[in-house]
């Protein structure tokens, strides 16, 4: 009786061996799919990545994660830069802790973002992003069922990712190859998964995985491929480069609050012409700028083009030299011409006065703009600040000029000034301009000449009150 249950037995084990056997080929064919990760350590005499180059404040979150027994790494843009021989903006940390792990480790973080959860750590002023390794889609249904820990829209742009994975898994989540290498404090190595050292001294910007699918996960790594290239003075590789133009009309479904963030990182961090001349390569400067767009011409010499360019170029001038900049004399400068030709147009069909319609043409071109970009109220009114100033520079009798010189906006409306002067080449608003920058460093005996000569007509007068007519009983009155 023993020998039949043995037999079965051992028929049940040759067959859950076989199942296993075809599930794992399954499980193989389905991991060949993926690309082979071929890990690359760059030991520390090979590279030129210090820690005396490195946030103390960085450091701290590195060595107490580590000595806490998660995996940390300096990652992205700040090992980018240090190999490059620059200085990081801002240093990002990636780890095998999850954001909850990571709170109760350093009392001064918070987790922000549903989207992308994440940990900051406060040190003051200086914020050390804190972010758990990545994972595959779909090798996580189950957790994505349990947690609704990602969602994508149907038209591939991720809605939430927080699917947690290993470090080999983050760094295929990345966006492009020179941001996923990875600097390790327990060894001081770097670690390069994906080809991107090789990537970085070719100057190649290169997208990690399929392009287009990477692009419909996330639109707007289309706008920071563009950005990389024109800071690091790159160039997008043909595979990345190609389905941009295609898809840029994605974008219009990203947030106009964050467009509004990517535009200021893409015109205002010291690289904003060549990064203006690429967005227009490739087509998504409409998706930003959609009014500016329509009056662009096939020369691209219209006054508005030569308006952007110029200014773009001041701006990267100011910053390079360590200058401020605002972006409310940005968009004020980019929006002047159309704002001018809504105003005329205004004043032609409606019959109202130039000033009444260049009120009215004032909020039509910002509430359009802001439709794409979400500029913040606090930057609308400074600009509508800057364009009133235009109307007002050319009054300066009596003691006009001295009012319109304590505005706080006046130094940027001047600006404005000199810059259509010169794409203009307009000879009344040359006289003016350079009218206003001799008074500005004139003495006040000599700015009371300026004044007295002025040839701009008779000054008006001031306006006479009507005489109020007497009542009936004071005249009354007045006759006993």
């Amino acid at each position: 009786m023993i020998f039949p249950s043995l037999s079965r037995c051992i028929i049940f084990t040759r067959v859950a061996n076989f199942c296993r056997k075809v599930l794992n080929r399954e499980n193989d064919l389905v991991v060949s799919e993926e690309p082979p990760q071929h890990l690359t350590v760059i030991p520390r005499d090979q590279h030129n990545i210090s820690r005396s180059d490195i946030s103390d404040n960085a450091l701290k979150v590195l060595y107490r994660l580590n000595k806490a027994g998660f995996e940390a790494y300096l990652v992205g843009g700040g090992v980018r830069d240090l190999l490059l021989g620059k200085k990081p903006k801002d240093f990002d940390i990636t780890t095998s802790a999850t954001p909850e792990q990571v709170r109760k480790l350093f009392r001064n973080c918070r987790l922000v973002g549903r989207r992308f959860r994440l940990a900051h750590v406060m040190f003051g002023p200086e914020v050390i992003e804190v972010a758990t390794f990545r994972g595959h889609h779909d090798q996580h249904q189950e957790q994505q069922e349990a947690k609704n820990s990602s969602q994508q829209a149907q038209s591939g742009m991720l809605l939430r990712d927080n699917i947690f994975g290993s470090i080999e898994e983050d760094a295929q989540r990345r966006d492009f190859s020179i941001n996923s290498l990875y600097y390790s404090i327990s060894d001081f190595t770097v670690r390069d998964y994906t080809n991107g050292l090789n990537d970085l001294r070719q100057g190649v910007i290169r997208m990690i995985g399929d392009p287009e699918t990477r692009y419909r996960e996330d639109p707007v790594r289309m706008l920071r491929a563009v950005r990389f290239a024109a800071k690091l003075n790159m160039t997008v590789s043909p595979e990345t480069a190609e389905p941009i133009p295609r898809l840029a009309s994605l974008l219009h479904d990203i947030p106009a609050a964050r467009m509004f963030e990517e535009s200021l990182k893409l015109l205002q961090s010291g690289y904003g012409y060549p990064t203006y001349k690429m967005l227009c390569e490739y087509q998504l400067f409409q998706p930003l700028f959609p009014l500016l767009s329509r009056h662009f011409t096939a020369d691209g010499n219209s006054t508005l083009e030569r308006m952007i360019a110029q200014v773009l170029k001041n701006t990267d001038q100011r910053l390079q030299n360590n200058m401020r900049v605002n972006p409310a004399f940005l968009f004020a400068a980019m929006l002047w011409y159309p704002l001018i030709e809504h105003a005329q147009k205004l004043a032609q069909e409606s019959g109202l006065t130039y000033f009444d319609a260049f009120s009215l043409a004032m909020n039509d071109v910002l509430d359009e703009q802001c439709r794409s970009l979400a500029i913040p109220k606090r930057i609308t009114s400074l600009v509508r600040d800057i364009w009133m100033l235009q109307m007002r520079l050319s009054r300066r009798q009596g003691k006009r000029a001295y009012k319109l010189m304590e505005h706080p906006k006046f130094r940027a409306a001047y600006d404005l000034l000199c810059l259509r002067a010169e794409i203009e080449n307009h000879q009344e608003l040359l006289r003016l301009a350079q009218w206003w920058g001799e008074f500005q460093v004139a003495a006040p005996p000599q700015q009371q000449a300026m004044l007295r000569t002025l040839d701009d007509g008779p000054t008006p007068h001031r306006r006479s009150r009507p005489r109020r007519s007497r009542k009936p009983n004071a005249a009354r009155r007045d006759q006993a």
